[in-house]
């Protein structure tokens, strides 16, 4: 007797065969029979006209903090999502001590977007190791979950705050390297880091993994060698890769004997994306491997003045955001240090388009009498006042208490992309990720990646066939991170599966919902068109509702993990 059928089913099984139909057993949270299936269940579900496949994997989010707040993990379990993976860019927030906790949590709170008072709030802060912060987490989760140990805070618990400022010296960076082993053995996935330039403390500086001298990145990355089921993950920073860098991507790799991913490649620029992916050719000629993080869909940002993310990756800006609020309003009030801030921030950098001040969109105020500036963009409101884009966006920033958020044009925006964001999905160069889940709560919308793909991506735009779509967020991610047993709908695994209707599958429109600690509002959008979601075999998600139950498992490292293969081929039907 099984617990139970799903019958009547187009099953996809992730590998990136056709669909077929048939059915599925689950058993004692595994998948007990697949296609054919004899005998009885306890519970049977009729899938007719649904898709049934294995859960989505996104293995890039920031859900570190808000698994003590939110033990669903939503909305990635609505979006069909049943394993995350976490502690990427440095940031993760074990290993702890007492006296690196509240640096932590402020860098995390200016670097990832997330109100301070919620993690005040939300998160206890009562850890020291990483076996200790996982053990918090066995049995309250609603989806797998398994996490990176982080540069910045490794480096911080050491160094203290010498961390920002300073190179290791010898005897320091023998401390981390074996704290990184410690945590690597207790159960971390691997090793981030990050040195781009976007990445600033709470004081504004720098954080921790920016002051890391190369020859330390290749130390810590080394350590990984060691440990089986573990990985790396490394944030080189925005723009074309220079030479060192593709070295030093390659030489990370090299030195840990384990693939390494970088966040993020975007669709619009052939040449940048030429060059950013020559970087894995390079690696693998040298016995390393390098895949990029592709984002699913165009990257639209909510950035203002108060928080200064983005704003303080411009030329010449970086001080600006080590002020006060008061002082750095002061600051832009000057009209000659406004003459200064415009002129550096169009001179270079990466960042610099977000300089045409007058294609920022006024995304959201905080003045009723403003109001009527939603959705305009600042040229158009500058044109109406006589005065220059740069002192609009300023003028109204500073009208309230630079809160005001401004969208620049969205990042690998137009229809025509999705058929290029299909050849970069099929290149086996890439992975589907860079969701930033639980991060950039007022800044991103990128959490629901998986919806996005199989609605816009393959139902409106048919960027890529289904069952490749699917073998991508599934098989194609677990074998990147060397997950046990799960990504296919195979005999003997793990029991992740989603049921979805092919033709109404996507992401909801994106609002603001207030349910964070302290009543702090986050952006969010809810699922559609996915009906069911098992997790270990225990159904999560029932008809589109949560059924509170909590099925989710820690996953460790060399224990629900195997030491990814360098380089994965996959039969040529999945190229299609």
């Amino acid at each position: 007797m099984y617990d139970l059928i799903i019958k009547n089913a187009q099953i996809i099984d992730g590998t990136g065969a056709d669909a077929y139909a048939g059915s599925i057993a689950i058993k004692n949270g595994k998948i007990a029979a697949v296609g054919s299936v004899e005998g009885h269940g306890e519970e049977t579900l009729d899938a007719e006209g649904r898709v049934v496949c294995p859960g989505f994997i996104d293995v890039h989010t920031h859900y570190d903090a808000q698994v003590f707040w939110d033990k669903h993990l939503s909305p990635s379990c609505y979006h069909g999502v049943t394993t995350i993976l976490g502690g990427f860019c440095g940031f993760s927030i074990a290993p702890l001590s007492k006296e690196a906790a509240p640096y932590l949590l402020r860098m995390l709170s200016r670097v990832e977007g997330m109100p301070i008072s919620s993690l005040e709030e939300g998160v206890p802060w009562d850890w020291e190791s990483f076996a200790e912060y996982l053990a918090k987490l066995d049995g309250n989760l609603g989806i797998n979950a398994g996490f990176m140990a982080g540069h910045s805070a490794i480096r911080r618990v050491v160094m203290g705050e010498r961390a920002v400022g300073n190179e290791a010296t010898q005897e320091e960076l023998d401390a981390m390297t074996a704290l990184l082993g410690k945590c690597l053995e207790e159960g971390a996935l691997g090793f981030s880091s990050t040195v781009s330039t976007t990445h600033n403390d709470a004081e504004g500086q720098p954080v921790p993994s920016r002051h890391a001298s190369r020859e330390e990145l290749v130390a810590l990355a080394r350590v990984c060698r060691d440990y089986e089921g573990t990985t790396l993950e490394f944030l080189p920073g925005i723009g074309y890769f220079s030479d060192e860098t593709v070295q030093l991507l390659s030489d990370l790799s090299t030195a840990a004997q384990r693939p390494l991913n970088w966040n993020l490649l975007t669709a619009g620029n052939p040449r940048l994306i030429e060059n950013q992916l020559a970087a894995t050719d390079y690696a693998r000629a040298n016995g390393g491997e390098v895949l990029a993080l592709t984002v699913p869909q165009p990257l639209s940002l909510r950035i203002n003045l108060h928080a200064g993310f983005i704003f303080d990756a411009l030329e010449g800006w970086a001080d600006l955001f080590r002020m006060p609020i008061d002082e750095r309003i002061k600051v832009l009030r000057d009209p000659a240090k406004r003459m200064e801030l415009n002129q550096s921030a169009k001179l270079k950098g990466p960042m610099r388009n977000i300089a045409k001040w007058e294609d920022l969109t006024v995304q959201a105020v905080f003045d009723q009498k403003n109001k009527p500036l939603e959705g305009k963009t600042i040229g158009e409101i500058a044109a109406g006042l006589d005065k220059t884009p740069f002192d609009t966006m300023l003028d109204l920033a500073i009208s309230e208490n630079l809160r005001t958020f401004f969208m620049p044009i969205p990042f690998g925006a137009g229809e025509d992309l999705w058929l290029d964001r299909g050849d970069l999905w099929r290149d086996d160069r890439t992975l589907i990720g860079a969701s930033d889940a639980g991060a950039h709560l007022d800044m991103i919308d990128t959490f629901a990646f998986s919806t996005k793909v199989l609605g816009k991506g393959v139902r409106v735009h048919k960027a890529i066939r289904l069952e490749t779509a699917i073998h991508q967020m599934t098989q194609v991610a677990a074998d990147a991170f060397g997950l046990v047993d799960r990504g296919v709908l195979r005999e003997g695994w793990n029991a992740d599966l989603v049921i979805f209707n092919p033709d109404t599958v996507d992401s909801g429109p994106v609002h603001m919902k207030t349910d964070l600690p302290c009543d702090e509002p986050r952006l969010y959008a809810d699922a559609m068109g996915i009906d069911h979601v098992f997790v270990n075999g225990t159904q999560i998600i029932k008809e589109g509702v949560h059924t509170n139950k909590l099925p989710g498992k820690v996953l460790r490292s060399g224990k629900d993990t195997r030491t990814p293969e360098m380089r994965r081929k996959y039969p040529a039907y999945n190229a299609a």
